[in-house]
């Protein structure tokens, strides 16, 4: 009898015991959710080159109000048609990717085509000024911010990834870092795709512009100051040839930088992963300074 009843109780005392074990550690876990729970803004930011607002995405990590030191900053650009949404309705994971690396996130809207270059024929496009400066100067000024070119990248897809390394070279004095996923990085190969034109003018008329204004030439100036760069693209992509091109000639003019190339295709499926790596990639330039 004795005995019974002290299994008994034994057997009770355990399982209230792990059921409050259990209780406490949801807790716990719930807590630390919501205490590294990332927060998105959407702010409209003004550009003087423009005369208009823009809107902008702008993912803040867990704990941001805590921070003291400030947070380094990613900037990450839409493809073609794209917008300042597009990225975080696309792959949400980023909130998760900011809490994780304990990084701010700003998606600024590149327009459906600008090519984030100032357009020489269209004054109302002044996208290299918007996102290169005027952009990066709001952010700090309105955002806890390590206000340090070391402490900013830029990338993109596609256009973006285009934008990514155009603004990253011609703007180092902002950007320590820059990137590319599927960049169409030398459009002077597409002269007649994506409103290509509209933004440079005509070949003939304008040829020293495109020769310019692609990135495959613009890696050729001379750097003010040295850049951590990472280009990635999928072989089954319609740009994996230029970037491959890039690849090399960078390999050829000695500018170091990382190139992965894998299986995938020019779509969300692929960015969605490419992403990861590339916040990986900054995340350890960031800590290496």
């Amino acid at each position: 009898m004795f005995n019974g009843t002290a299994g008994s109780f034994t057997v009770r005392f355990f399982y209230l015991y792990c059921m409050r074990k259990t209780v406490v550690s949801l807790v716990f876990l719930l807590a630390l959710k919501t205490t590294y729970a990332a927060s998105v803004d959407t702010v409209s930011i003004f550009s003087n080159a423009m005369k208009k607002s823009n809107k902008c995405v702008v993912i803040k990590p867990g704990g941001y109000k805590k921070e003291k030191d400030g947070f380094p900053v990613v900037y990450l650009l839409h493809g073609y048609g794209g917008d300042y949404a597009n990225w975080v309705k696309r792959v949400p994971e980023l909130m998760q990717h900011a809490d994780e690396l304990r990084l701010i996130i700003v998606c600024p809207d590149g327009s459906k085509g600008s090519w984030y270059i100032d357009s020489p024929v269209d004054s109302s496009m002044r996208f290299e000024t918007y996102v290169g400066k005027e952009i990066p100067e709001y952010i700090d000024a309105n955002y806890k911010t390590i206000k340090d070119r070391k402490a900013r990248a830029i990338t993109g897809l596609s256009m973006g990834g285009h934008g990514g390394l155009f603004l990253g070279f011609r703007h180092a004095e902002t950007f320590g870092a820059c990137g590319s996923m599927s960049g169409g990085v030398d459009i002077r190969l597409y002269t007649k795709n994506w409103d290509l034109q509209k933004i440079i003018g005509d070949t003939a008329t304008h040829a020293a512009d495109w020769n310019n204004l692609t990135v495959t030439n613009v890696i050729e100036n001379k750097l003010v100051q040295p850049l951590a760069i990472m280009i990635d693209c999928g072989t089954d992509d319609f740009f994996y040839a230029v970037n491959r091109a890039l690849h090399e000639k960078m390999l050829t003019r000695k500018i170091a930088h990382d190139y992965i190339e894998r299986p995938g295709k020019h779509d969300w499926n692929y960015w969605r992963n490419a992403v990861k790596y590339q916040l990986l990639f900054f995340k350890e330039y960031f800590n290496s300074k």
